[in-house]
Parts: structure tokens; sequence; C-alpha cells
């Protein structure tokens, strides 16, 4: 039956498909486009084959950890978006924002109950693989996983890799096999199956699809959710049209010029990391997009994996550089919270660098700052001060600036444990990026995570990497950058200090 390659695909429980039942139901959850989608994929299949109606749950909780405005917004306007993307297809789309805590409890198993088969998404990180362990526990119809998080299937590989170095060396080896599966771009085009008009009236009145006011902008509905709403949305758009528009900008203007992308000031970066989170962008796609403007074509690819950054892909060195951070640096962090479920806990380092930060824990501080303090930007540092500024007006940081904002509240901190807690929580509270393999990766990073000790050993860090607010001034223009994210007078930045 498959087109989805196999790796691609696995069971969640051990419940039979209900081949008589009335629907395929598509939980989508993770990979939240209608195209480019393994998982769509995967669901049409199931529904052609057997000859029924496709339904697609796309929902909304709004009881997780930091559900605030600004995450809530930029799904809602996915969900607009993949609600228009399939309004004339022969499916049934139903979006479902929960108004109040654990009102959507119920509504998986009510949809599942008549079902064939459920669908959903294979993501290794944050609260799903634990929501979606505990809903196939429960159900008593067959559950599969569809993993289409990168190019490489999560489980072609079966170790944890500890430095980009091993992983680039494996992808160099194995990846070639899979550059050639990409899931449809419009599954849509021609599909002929039978329609399901409506969900039944039980399942439609106690859990109605989102109105068309929470799905725009421009409204109060946020307000009315029981989310923070002291994490502002911001004016970026999420949505495949926004990711869309973003990949093509990139590709046509700053990717020629991403070997920049150091520098705070100039705007090369690709901008689509929060796209990439939330599913409304899907990694091959970026990837065809990158290649296509190279005229890139396999066999370009270097015959010997030798694990370098340069010289593999046989593109130009900017489109190197990008390709090495969407799969090397990207997929990276995958294999790692696929691999390990405490990715997100301090005994996931490795053993040098525990070693080293334990043994400096206690150091003396000469700047010390708690929870709030970092929050709010108020510390004596202008730099620092303006890279968390702009994580929490733009949900981002500049990506070389988010590395030097991590070492900074690991030496401020009274502890490395400490530190760790509080990039966790600024992260995923304000980053429209964060809550990821890929954020948990650069927070990490800044603890020893893919790296190697470095001499000479400083106080606190011991053999960390370490980096300064005045090295990185000195190396990069950040004039432009200061003034542009400076905290607001008289309510952040309190203690700003000079950089020399």
């Amino acid at each position: 039956m498959s087109r989805v390659p196999a790796l691609r695909v696995r069971a969640a429980n051990d419940a039979p498909p209900h081949r008589d039942g009335a629907y395929v139901l598509y939980w989508m959850i993770a990979s939240r486009r209608t195209g480019s989608s393994f998982a769509v994929d995967r669901a049409i299949e199931w529904a052609r084959e057997l000859g029924k109606p496709l339904v697609i749950l796309e929902a909304l909780r709004a009881g997780h950890r930091w559900a605030s405005d600004r995450l809530h917004r930029f799904i809602l306007d996915g969900m607009a978006d993949n609600q228009r993307a399939i309004a004339e297809a022969p499916v049934l789309y139903h979006p479902y924002v929960e108004t109040s805590l654990d009102e959507g409890r119920g509504l998986l198993a009510a949809l599942a109950r008549p079902a064939c088969v459920v669908i959903t998404d294979d993501f290794p990180c944050f609260m799903l693989p634990r929501m979606v362990a505990a809903a196939a526990a429960s159900l008593t119809v067959q559950m599969e996983l569809v993993d289409g998080n990168g190019l490489l299937p999560l489980r072609a590989a079966e170790q944890v890799f500890l430095t980009a170095y091993s992983f680039r060396r494996f992808l160099q080896r194995n990846l070639p096999e899979h550059l050639g599966d990409r899931p449809s771009a419009d599954p849509w085009a021609k599909l002929e199956l039978p329609l399901l008009r409506e969900l039944p009236s039980d399942v439609t009145e106690r859990w109605p699809a989102a109105p068309p006011e929470l799905l725009s902008r421009g409204t109060d509905a946020l307000s009315r959710l029981p989310i923070d709403h002291g994490v502002p949305a911001v004016a970026s758009r999420g949505g495949v049209r926004a990711a869309r528009e973003a990949l093509d900008r990139f590709v046509s203007v700053r990717l020629s010029e991403y070997a920049d992308r150091n520098q705070p000031e100039a705007e090369v970066t690709s901008g689509l990391s929060p796209f990439l989170h939330f599913g409304h962008l899907s990694a091959h796609d970026v990837f065809a997009a990158v290649v296509e403007s190279q005229r890139w074509t396999p066999d370009l690819l270097a015959h010997r994996a030798t694990g370098g950054r340069e010289g593999w892909w046989g593109t130009g060195a900017a489109a190197e550089g990008f390709l090495d951070q969407l799969i090397t640096w990207r997929e990276l962090g995958y294999n790692f919270c696929w691999q390990r479920p405490d990715y997100d806990r301090y005994e996931s380092l490795p053993g040098w660098a525990r070693r080293t930060l334990d043994e400096h824990a206690s150091d003396p501080r000469a700047h010390l700052y708690d929870l709030d303090d970092f929050e709010a930007a108020r510390t004596h540092d202008p730099l620092w001060n303006a890279a968390q500024t702009q994580l929490v007006r733009e949900g981002r940081i500049h990506n070389y600036l988010r590395m030097l904002w991590g070492k900074k509240i690991l030496e401020w901190s009274p502890s490395p444990r400490v530190a760790l807690d509080v990039m966790i929580e600024l992260n995923n509270k304000y980053a429209l990026d964060g809550r990821n393999p890929n954020s948990y990766s650069g927070i990490f990073w800044t603890l020893g995570r893919y790296d190697r000790p470095w001499a000479p050993e400083r106080p606190i860090f011991g053999t960390i990497r370490y980096m300064s607010s005045q090295n990185t001034a000195r190396k990069l223009r950040v004039k432009e950058y200061l003034a542009r994210h400076a905290p607001a007078a008289g309510s952040q930045g309190t203690r700003q200090g000079t950089l020399f």
C-alpha cells in the first residue's frame, strides 16, 4: 500500500485497524500543513485503499506549559491557512481550539471510535511523545506515527551522535539513499475520495470548530482564552503562506550573503526556524528550494564521507553552509531527542562537561541575577540586554548572539543547573522556535553538548567554551543592533553598563 517510506511509519499501539470503520482520521499535531507532509500522504493512502472518507483534526490545547498569545496566534495563523488550502478538497478538516482548560478532553477518543485507523505525527520533543503515548494506549483502533521531521528518517540512525562531525560523516554515508524520498507537494490534486460532510452532532456540539474570528487576526478572541496574555503575539505571521514567502525571500535575496550570517546587523539568516518548528514548512521543501537555486543534482555529491563541513554537497559555499545548518545541526538535535528521553535534563550533558561544571559550581560570581532580572533584561551588559529584549519583543534572538546569551546566563547564575533552568524557561516562553530539538541543542551547546574541552580552564566555566560580550562586540558590528533592541527606559535594563 505505502508510498511513504517504511522507516518513517511505526505503530503506536497494538490495536488492529478497523477496516469497516467510517473514516480515516489524521490527528495533526506537529506537521501542521496540508501538503509536503508524509503524514498527510499516509492518511490519504489509507483512505484510498479502504475507500473511506478522510477527517483531519488539528487541535490546540490551552493547558500546556508556556501556552500564550504569541504561540497560539502563530498556530492559529496556520490553522486559517490549512482551512483555506483544503476548502475544496475531498476531506473534512476540523480545527479545534480549547476555550477552557481540559475542554478538549475526550475529543480524540470520540473521533477515533468510528475510525478505521488513526494517523498522527512522530515528533520527539516537548509534551508530544507523552501525549501520543497516552492516547495510543487508550484507543482500540490502530494508531500510526509518521516521521516527517527531516531528510533523514529518525529510525535510520540507531545511535546517539555526540558531535556534529560524527553525525555529518554518518549523513554523508547514509543520506543519499533517502534524498529521493519526498512527500507530495499537492496531495489533493485530482484526488477522489468519499466525502464526509459533517461530524456527528454530539461531537460538534461539545467540541465545535474554531470560529472564524479566532482564526483571523485583528480580534480580541485570544483575550478570552485561558493562556498567558503577558507574552503578546508578534508581528510575524505563522502559517504555510508566510512560510513560503520567507523561504522565497531567503533563497532569492539572502542566501547569496549567508556567509555574513554571524553579523547581527546583516539580515541574511533564513528566518525559517519557527515555520519548521510548527510544521508550517517541511525540511524537504527548504532543501529543494535551495538546491534548485544552485542547479544542483545528486551526481555533484562528493564520493568520500570525510565528515567535513565543506565540499560534500557540491554547491556554492553559501548554500553549503546553510545546508549544514538545515540538515547536520538541525537533525543532530532531533537524533538526540529521539534517542534520549532525558534530552532536557542536566544529566544528559557529556561526562566531561558535567565534571568541569560541577567542579566550578561554587566559584564566586562577579554578577548574580535571578530569573526576574534575566527576563526583564536587568543586567550590567548592554549587548546581553539587547539580545534578551529582542527575544521578548520578537520571539527570536540573532543566531550568533543566542550563543552569547546562553554563555552569560551560565556565568551570572548561582549554579549551572540554575542556569539551565533559566535558559529553558526564557527560551520556551518567548521564542517562537522554542520547545524544539534544535533549540535544546543550542541551549545545551552552551554547557558543552556537541563540544569539547577548551583551555585554559576558567572560573565558573572550567573547560567549557567561553564567550564574552567584549570580544563579540569587537568581532561583529553591533552598534545598530544595540540601538534597535535597547530595553525600554524605566522598565528594563536598569543595571546598564558599558561594553568596553
